[in-house]
């Protein structure tokens, strides 16, 4: 729904602005260019897909064999005494824990198509034994806001595109994804547990989030004291390193547990390849309705106003391009992709404001749609706090992103 009334909002938009501009400044040529703008941003949004193909169909593919290879539970596993204390009020053994877990560590590996139904069974395991069934209950919103915060370890999508797109090193944005979207995790599960008084000092919650928590500052430290160069060298290094690694890991993790690798990677191929084609009438929608928004100069308009704000405080300005997709982010995850895809198609795929916005891209996701999905599907029509700690999510993976965009590549 909220990508339905974006898309209209961007069209009407244009249009009056458009007519402002022909009837006030006598600009004849602002409705030939955001014509001209519909036919090139078809163009861009078919290609853009049509490139996909082939990348998607080697993610997805590796990604399955990591599945059934059982990465997934190897998590679920490894995070399962971190989560069973986040969720005090479900008890020791309810049976929504194995979803939940599943859920998240799906989440972790970028497995949407396995996250989103476990997530949902995870809902409704927990809403069978909710005492107020319209309400969410405190485990519900734990749940959801660990869900909006944006926990992932491998950016899949975002590299793909970057690698469409003509990035020299896709991978380059893999650190400061992994760093920025901890801490909108780490925000979003301070805020559910303030609200509900959950005790984030006990032994178990530390050692996870303060081993975590050295971890990502160690990291933030280290790039602290290199030079720009070594630091855009280094952290590509790095990710390389670690992607071939978790390639090779869950090749392994088949082989192990004795599953046709090359079977699995077929499998997940055939998924990835009707994923990338069935987004092509989504990402043509959205990137014509942004074209025309930048056509008619509303999209101008609207950074200069971010600009001149920023500017009051004396503040660098070069970020405030990238900004649209940081603020569509929360609303809808096609939209988003949308003005990241626009960003880097304007800016270049390796300009800073092109890698900014694929951080962005990676640091949260999708709050209201999430929340709609996973609350609609039980009937939850009272969300309590969650949108608050979801939104307050955010804003942190936002500012973590600003950080660790200049720092990493300005």
């Amino acid at each position: 729904m909220a990508l339905n009334y974006l898309f209209i909002f961007f069209f009407l938009i244009a249009f009056v602005i458009g007519l402002a501009r022909l009837l006030f400044t006598g600009d004849t040529e602002v409705f030939s260019l955001m014509v001209n703008a519909t036919f090139d941003s078809a163009k861009t949004g078919f290609e853009i897909s049509l490139g996909l193909t082939g990348v998607l169909t080697l993610w997805m593919g590796i990604m399955k064999v990591g599945e059934k290879g059982g990465v997934v539970r190897l998590f679920a596993r490894a995070i399962g005494p971190f989560f069973n204390k986040l969720f005090p009020a479900l008890g020791k053994d309810h049976p929504a824990y194995g979803s939940i877990i599943l859920n998240i560590a799906a989440n972790m590996l970028n497995l949407d198509n396995a996250a989103t139904p476990v997530g949902l069974q995870a809902m409704k395991e927990m809403q069978a034994s909710n005492p107020h069934k319209e309400t969410a209950s405190d485990p519900m919103i734990m749940f959801l806001v660990l869900n909006t915060s944006g926990l992932t370890i491998i950016p899949v999508s975002i590299m793909v595109y970057r690698a469409q797109l003509g990035a020299a090193n896709p991978a380059d944005i893999f650190l400061p994804i992994l760093i920025a979207t901890y801490f909108s995790t780490l925000v979003g599960l301070i805020a559910v547990s303030l609200y509900q008084k959950i005790n984030l000092l006990n032994r178990t919650v530390l050692a996870y989030l303060g081993s975590i928590t050295l971890v990502i500052g160690a990291l933030i430290w280290y790039f602290s004291t290199l030079e720009q160069a070594q630091i855009t060298r280094i952290s590509g290094l790095v990710s390389n390193v670690i992607l071939f690694s978790i390639i090779t890991g869950f090749i392994l993790a088949g082989f192990i547990r004795k599953i046709n690798v090359y079977e699995a990677f077929i499998e997940g191929a055939v998924d990835g390849f009707k994923t990338a084609v069935k987004i092509i009438p989504y990402l043509v929608a959205i990137l014509v309705a942004i074209g025309v928004f930048r056509a008619s100069g509303a999209m101008d308009w609207l950074l200069s106003g971010l600009s001149w704000v920023v500017s009051l405080f004396g503040l660098n300005t070069d970020f405030i391009p990238a900004m649209p997709t940081a603020l569509m982010k929360p609303l809808s995850g096609s939209g988003a992709r949308g003005m990241m895809v626009d960003a880097m198609t304007t800016y270049g795929a390796d300009s800073f404001v092109g890698r900014l916005s694929s951080i962005f891209q990676g640091a949260t996701d999708t709050t209201f749609y999430i929340l709609a999905v996973y609350f609609g599907s039980v009937g939850i029509k009272n969300t309590r706090y969650a949108v608050v700690c979801g939104l307050l999510a955010d804003f942190a993976g936002v500012i973590a992103a600003l950080f660790l965009g200049y720092l990493f590549f300005h």
